[in-house]
């Protein structure tokens, strides 16, 4: 396959002016171009071309001007190089079998499309693309709409073949999709659905098709578009859905229309080999991009500053479709983990922003890509106080094929409201804007004694200063669901200022609990007394808390201490009660905020007794599971429980029980003795693997190596190169970090994921700062244009930062770098400034009563 593509391409349009401003990269070389009239009107000519590189605008200015309502054609040759950057049209290359393949494949999203072809290429401008595509003999091509013609033909003396495809829907450009690859490489399985008689279709590579492992992917997305169909009550509007798993891909997967792309890691799944956590994976995924095909694709937002009216809905209804397609497994609760918990972290900073940005605020690409993140994607499932889920419809049907903005949406719920005869306090406008128009979210304080509630602007770190006013001055309109003494309490209380009295919150001698399984966006506190009653609840009847709101208490007092609204060892008793707990959600709530204990203290004395205090509480637990599994001979039957045996197994093993650290030293040292004959089930491999390299040596990691290159499901493969991070060996470590240097022992897409994980380990976390710190240049350059993985690769190796030494540094890091800048990532370093200063601080106020507290559990 060639390393170039030729292209040409003609655009209509009416414009009055003398410049046209074309959005285009300036990787399209001996580019050509002439302007006509249709309907035989004379027209302009061009009198120049040149482009504006920083917001990457083609500006052809004519000799003349442009008549109103003529329309016009621009017509354009050129000819790009097929790079392997993962970005607009690009190489994807991958070895099987011991044999080079190549395939060419695309990413338009967010501002990619015009590196592949000059076009207008912003969401408002949507267009009716009619894409034929000449390609190799023996390739086969893809793009949004059904192929409709493939014949082979010869061009200037050249054998090709030549796919036309039903022209697009109106759409964005980013939505465009056309992938190339080998009839040889490339396989598919077909699913027509029933009454929709929609044509689905999995792509991936023919070994991964021939071994079953896009069959679940099939079988899941019929009853997901099914249900999608009946939710928003349209149907879907094409007549193929198409999903390709690629071997190098940076994005979780992207919601091209008609044409969907994932990472193999994503729709790729393997029962013998792949993890319950990976299956949930491929559902929630899958059901996050077909949900777009409505949200976002057939109604798009505007312009990029309100990324979260494409990306925050199909978040929330992602569960939903995956909890239709898998209802055994009750996804929806883990939005608390997965999204909320998550945005949580990012919003208390002084340095999140709101959920809509000024439009003229976000104008570079850089700008654009940086707008795709926790905020935007997890933050839009918990401000939505209004139980009014009609909306869809009309909102849909009413912005069909067109663009909206967040009032917009606010506009058809109101109707939905109004409609429905639901009671509401204030208009939805009203309701909604302070949740979307100011970054951050309140903790709400429960005083019991004499029912006053009051809230204020949460923050992480309560000396930080924040210097960006705000028209609602940091005050929500809050939904309070709540219960007492065990039970809930039916009407909704509004907390519509910054305090107020519930007498019915008055509790006496009976406990409160607000924000039942955390329906609002909030944290809560509460006065010492009903926390005493909270603590008596846990260690009497834990049942009688609903779980979600059990793993809320544990995550509310740990982010409350650090921000000095409570005492650390009020959060620390959180988890005394954990030996009694074999729920899932609680565990891993505790183990997330004690991670950052780890972060902190890991290198300092704390560490031992921390150690000594989670081995005696998960012991419990790690028994539980041996004697649920039968001796680990069999895996527990819910979904939650078998997460909560990993958890088990990886606390025990990490902590040092030593029952646990000789049963997988065992397990692997078997499969190495026969390496043919895995035995290790799927759910705890990365457990097993990372145990196995922590305590082992060279031996465990070169095995872990070779299986990793030889690994054909990219599950398991991605699983070994976690596991290959976790060693202690520092050589081996610093090995490992050079090979993300060479794509042919690291892929691309994987580098940043690998710096990411070394950085986690306690032995590799200073190795991964000064990799990164003396190939910043380097790595900013070759990875990708505009890359996410930037933004979550400053986060990784800043994590541990606790000290005055580790923040000059950074610092420094910033100051040497800024005239480069840092792309994508410029607002993770701004967060990773503000985290470390925190840290910091919390370090100096809280080691010592840590130090005491954990000591004073274990003697």
């Amino acid at each position: 396959m060639s390393n170039r593509w030729n292209k040409e391409i003609p655009m209509f349009f009416n414009k009055h002016g003398v410049q046209l401003v074309v959005s285009g990269e300036d990787t399209h070389h001996h580019f050509t171009s002439n302007f006509s009239s249709l309907g035989g009107a004379s027209a302009p000519i061009i009198k120049s071309t040149w482009l504006q590189p920083k917001t990457q605008y083609l500006v052809i200015e004519l000799n003349g001007k442009l008549s109103q309502g003529q329309t016009y054609q621009l017509y354009a040759e050129f000819t790009g190089e097929l790079a392997d950057d993962l970005a607009g049209f690009y190489r994807s290359e991958y070895e099987e079998d011991g044999v080079r393949k190549i395939v060419a494949t695309s990413q338009m999203h967010p501002t990619h499309a015009r590196k592949t072809f000059p076009c207008f290429d912003e969401p408002a401008m949507k267009a009716v693309f009619h894409m034929t595509l000449i390609h190799p003999p023996g390739t086969v091509a893809l793009s949004n709409g059904m192929e409709t013609d493939v014949v082979d033909a010869t061009i200037d003396g050249v054998a090709v073949t030549q796919t036309k495809f039903e022209p697009s829907k109106k759409m964005s450009s980013y939505l465009l999709a056309i992938p190339v690859a080998s009839e040889n490489i490339c396989s598919y399985i077909i699913d027509r659905r029933g009454f929709f008689r929609v044509q689905i279709r999995i792509w991936a590579r023919r070994k991964a098709i021939e071994q079953g492992q896009g069959d679940y992917a099939l079988n899941v997305t019929g009853p997901v578009l099914d249900f999608f169909q009946s939710y928003y009550n349209i149907s879907y509007p094409l007549s193929k859905s198409d999903q390709i798993a690629l071997p190098d891909f940076y994005f979780g997967a992207m919601e091209n229309w008609g044409l969907v792309t994932y990472r193999e890691t994503n729709l790729l799944y393997d029962p013998a080999t792949s993890s319950n956590s990976n299956k949930e994976t491929t559902a929630t995924i899958i059901a996050h991009e077909l949900a777009h095909m409505w949200f976002g694709n057939l109604v798009t937002l505007r312009w990029w500053n309100e990324v979260w009216l494409n990306e925050g809905f199909a978040s929330y209804v992602a569960y939903l479709g995956a909890d239709y397609a898998e209802p055994t497994w009750n996804v929806k609760d883990l939005i608390v983990l997965d999204d909320v918990h998550r945005v949580f972290a990012v919003d208390a900073l002084t340095s999140s922003h709101p959920l809509t940005s000024k439009e003229d605020s976000i104008v570079l690409p850089e700008q654009i890509t940086e707008q795709f993140d926790t905020i935007s994607y997890s933050k839009v499932h918990r401000p939505r106080p209004l139980s009014v889920y009609t909306y869809p419809l009309s909102y849909l049907n009413h912005f069909a094929y067109s663009n909206t903005v967040g009032n917009d949406l606010w506009q058809h719920l109101q109707m939905a409201v109004t409609d429905n005869d639901v009671l509401l306090p204030r208009p939805v406008q009203d309701i909604m804007n302070p949740w979307v128009l100011q970054m951050g979210f309140p903790v709400v304080t429960v005083d019991t004694a004499s029912g006053k509630v009051s809230q204020q602007h949460f923050l992480l770190d309560p000396e930080s200063n924040v210097t960006v006013d705000s028209p609602y001055k940091y005050e929500w309109p809050v939904p309070v669901r709540w219960m007492k003494a065990g039970e809930v309490q039916t009407d909704i209380w509004w907390l519509l200022e910054k305090e107020a009295v519930n007498p019915g919150m008055r509790s006496g001698a009976s406990w409160v609990l607000a924000n039942i399984n955390v329906t609002g966006f909030y944290r809560v506190n509460y006065d010492l007394g009903n926390w005493e009653r909270l603590f008596t609840q846990l260690s009497t009847d834990h049942q009688v808390i609903p779980v979600i709101n059990r793993a809320q208490l544990v995550d509310d007092a740990f982010n409350l201490a650090r921000a000095q609204l409570v005492s650390t060892t009020l959060a620390l008793r959180t988890t005394s009660y954990l030996s009694l707990e074999m729920d899932f959600m609680p565990w891993q709530s505790a183990l997330d905020n004690l991670n950052y204990y780890y972060l902190m203290l890991d290198r300092t004395e704390v560490y031992q007794p921390m150690q000594d205090y989670l081995k005696k509480q998960v012991t419990p637990l790690f028994m539980h599971f041996k004697n649920l599994t039968s001796d680990w001979t069999h895996v527990p039957e819910g979904h939650t429980d078998q997460y909560n045996q990993v958890n088990a197994v990886r606390t025990a093993c990490r902590t040092g029980l030593t029952e646990c650290q000789n049963l997988t030293s065992t397990w692997f040292r078997q499969w190495m003795e026969n390496p043919q004959h895995n035995t290790i089930h799927p759910n705890l491999r990365s457990v097993v693997y990372c145990s196995a390299m922590a305590a082992g040596g060279e031996a465990e990691w070169e095995f872990g190596w070779i299986q990793f290159k030889e690994a054909s499901l990219a599950s398991e493969a991605s699983k070994l190169m976690s596991a290959l991070s976790c060693t202690s060996d520092t050589q081996l470590l610093q090995r490992y970090l050079s090979f993300t240097l060479n794509s042919t022992l690291i892929r691309k897409q994987d580098a940043t994921s690998v710096i990411t994980s070394v950085a986690a380990n306690r032995a590799g976390q200073s190795l991964a700062w000064s990799f990164v710190r003396d190939r910043w240049e380097y790595m900013f350059t070759q990875y990708g244009v505009g890359s996410f993985s930037f933004a979550s690769m400053i986060t990784g190796v800043t994590a541990r930062f606790s000290t005055s030494d580790e923040l000059q540094q950074l610092e420094e890091f910033v100051e040497q770098n800024g005239a480069a800048g840092f792309g994508s990532a410029s607002l993770a370093v701004d967060q990773a400034l503000e985290r470390t200063r925190a840290n910091i601080k919390w370090l100096q106020q809280n080691q010592q009563e840590v130090l005491d507290w954990f000591s004073s559990q274990t003697h």
